[in-house]
């Protein structure tokens, strides 16, 4: 290999100069050129952009990816410029898995057939998650990495060129006030009206550069709102086929596992409405015992006199509070009744509550005033 001995020396005494330079600068021992406030402030200003954009990169990357191991893999792969695997998301595994499990047990089976329902809604929230992922990665990650890879090295760069540009004039300076000799002084004049010219044209070219950074800004506005639309797209549809799912397996046949109306609580609160902290769940379906009263887990009720007709129908007018007693109950949100037999509620608002034998345990009989009907559970917040 050929080296140039004489630039490499050349270089070195560069770099040794400099080196005394700054720490004479450091020292107060040299003459430092400072730039002007608005510089300094386009300085701090394009710093600070590229400290958070690295943080909000890092930490996206973490929320699309939470693996580290995935994430170093996806690295190494760009890095190579490969194309990425296509990677099974963990909720298209758990479906798999469902399935499998379901044809395992028997399809058919009440077992087996939620297993299918909710395998194939897994199934489908791991599709959305990757959408969502594929889709933030392009509309915003992309352009975090280009401002990094691209803009700011830019701006690195000359950056760079116009620390070097300083210290030559600010060395020029140096050797003016050295100089004796009329011939000296000339000399060293016209080298610092060169190195003062070179020096003012990188300044400007850095300035035009860190002035970019106010449109960095506004295109990383519009990349963000571009990823808060992927998320919400995300989630409503997750919440939909939550509620879908929800309708299958409240339709399912008799030993099905049914869902309560805590699940649609918690969706709506997940989308921003508001609810008071504490309610009443349901007791899942699964661990409910095969008596016909309400379990002790669920509410303890005291026992009722007028039992639910063996087809199902309730006459609010023919129920008749237990004789041991009632409970007051408040409603945690507005509630819509279905029928005639059912109870309507307004938030917040007391009522009455009991329970009869035989009753849906996800359901109470509510009493304002003289109207009665059946109340769902999960509306109620129990107070005595």
């Amino acid at each position: 290999m050929d080296f140039n001995v004489k630039k490499l020396a050349s270089d070195a005494g560069v770099f040794f100069t400099r080196a005394v330079q700054f720490t004479e600068e450091k020292l107060g021992q040299a003459e430092k050129t400072e730039l002007d406030a608005h510089f300094e402030n386009l300085l701090s200003r394009a710093d600070s952009t590229k400290n958070w954009t690295e943080k909000i990169l890092r930490q996206t990357e973490v929320l699309l990816q939470p693996n580290p191991s995935a994430r170093v893999e996806e690295f190494l792969y760009e890095k190579l410029d490969r194309k990425i695997p296509s990677r099974v998301t963990n909720g298209e595994l758990l479906g798999q898995y469902m399935t499998e499990a379901a044809n395992d047990f028997g399809p058919s089976s009440p077992y087996g057939q939620t297993l299918i329902k909710v395998g194939e809604t897994q199934k489908r929230l791991g599709v959305a998650e990757r959408d969502f992922i594929h889709s933030s990665s392009i509309n915003f990650l992309t352009p975090l990495r280009n401002f990094l890879e691209g803009d700011w090295r830019t701006i690195s760069k000359e950056r760079r060129i116009l620390q070097n540009r300083r210290l030559d004039l600010d060395a020029c300076k140096a050797r003016l006030k050295k100089a004796k000799a009329a011939e000296a002084k000339a000399a060293a004049e016209h080298e610092l009206r060169v190195a003062q010219t070179e020096f003012d044209r990188q300044a400007e070219v850095t300035r035009l550069l860190l002035e970019g950074i106010s449109s960095t800004h506004v295109n990383h506005l519009r990349c963000l709102h571009e990823f808060a639309e992927d998320q919400a797209t995300y989630f409503a549809q997750c919440y939909q086929y939550m509620v879908d799912l929800q309708k299958q397996l409240g339709r399912g046949e008799p030993g099905e596992l049914l869902l309560s109306g805590a699940v649609e609580k918690k969706w709506r609160c997940s989308r921003g409405e508001a609810f008071p902290a504490t309610f009443v769940g349901n007791v899942d379906a699964a661990s409910l015992p095969l008596s016909t009263s309400p379990p002790a887990a669920t509410l303890p009720l005291l026992q009722a006199v007028s039992p639910i007709p063996a087809d199902g129908t309730l006459n609010p007018a023919d129920v008749k509070p237990p004789a041991s007693g009632t409970r007051k109950a408040r409603a945690l949100y507005d509630y819509e009744a279905a029928d005639s037999s059912e109870l309507a509620l307004m938030a917040d608002e007391l009522i009455t509550v009991y329970s009869l034998p035989g009753m849906d345990p996800d359901w109470l009989i509510g009493e304002r005033g003289n109207k009665k009907g059946k109340v769902p559970v999960t509306y109620l917040e129990l107070l005595s």
